[in-house]
């Protein structure tokens, strides 16, 4: 089973915890110096941007996290003594087949998603696609988008579902405390400045959503592929000046934002339907236990 793969292990819970400690520590520091900064994080963007071009600050923003996979990776291997494998799921070999499903699903209902707000509503986009300026955007958002999504899954649902489940011995707590920090996480961005905290319940249901079906299905491979759905897919799409993902893309959203009962529609319809549908394909069984059971019981 996914959690107890740490029994293996012989490291203490310290050296689980360390890793995202002191990444929150690093985000926290990030967040003081965004709300003590006399540049709101829109303009220090679109400063950085004019300096750099959208494409390198994308390349900036997101080469610490692509780092921050490798450093997790190899500090799961070296001092957690946990292989590849049993950082990323409870099966014999990591499932390959569910992050391509994954992924193609939710690449399709984002970009259904999108066509549906495009065409509802075709002022609020203008279309923005320039070869010249697209295809090396492209690049780095193939090449980096991945490694970035890839790094909180391991760190949420992976390093810390496994370490928290494990040592406190309660399901419960391996999915609520990954997925508040989740949400928080993005505490800092600019849609958080930009439309208020209240934002921060995407966020957190997001971190619900990608932790049970973590959980449900033993392993993270299906959040591995949506989460990279939902951020490239996304990226590639549509961009606006006050999202976290300023970038070339297809189009562009020009409408003044807002936070309504649209930004909740995911987590109250579509995260159900996933769920369930993955559910059933996967034939998830004891779901009850694996979310909120003792690990001690683990015997599915």
């Amino acid at each position: 089973m996914f959690i107890q793969r740490l029994e293996e292990t012989k490291a203490p819970i310290w050296k689980f915890l360390l890793i995202p400690v002191l990444f929150f520590a690093l985000m926290v520091y990030n967040f003081w110096v965004t709300i003590n900064s006399p540049v709101d994080t829109a303009t220090a963007m679109k400063q950085m941007i004019e300096m750099l071009g959208s494409t390198t600050t994308l390349f900036v923003i997101l080469l610490p996290l692509v780092l921050g996979f490798w450093i997790l990776l190899v500090y799961g291997i070296l001092v957690l003594k946990l292989p590849v494998v049993k950082q990323f799921t409870g099966r014999h070999k990591i499932d390959w087949g569910r992050v391509g499903f994954s992924f193609f699903i939710w690449s399709m209902i984002v970009l259904v998603s999108v066509l549906a707000e495009y065409f509802l509503a075709p002022e609020h986009f203008i279309l923005q696609f320039d070869f010249s300026t697209f295809w090396p955007f492209l690049i780095v958002a193939l090449v980096m988008i991945p490694f970035q999504t890839s790094f909180e899954e391991l760190m949420f649902r992976g390093h810390l579902t496994q370490s928290i489940g494990f040592f406190s011995k309660r399901r419960l707590w391996s999915l609520v405390i990954p997925s508040v920090l989740f949400g928080l996480m993005h505490i800092a961005n600019p849609e958080v400045e930009k439309l208020g905290y209240g934002i921060l319940a995407y966020y957190i249901g997001s971190g619900f959503f990608f932790g049970v079906m973590t959980l449900a299905d033993e392993g993270i491979e299906l959040a591995l592929g949506t989460h990279a759905a939902n951020n490239l897919i996304g990226a590639l799409l549509v961009s606006a000046d006050w999202t976290a993902f300023n970038v070339p893309s297809v189009l562009k959203d020009v409408s003044e934002p807002s936070f309504g009962i649209d930004a909740l529609l995911p987590l109250l319809v579509v995260y159900p339907l996933i769920l369930y549908a993955f559910s059933k394909k996967y034939q998830w069984k004891n779901t009850k236990q694996k979310l909120f059971g003792s690990t001690d019981n683990d015997a599915f």
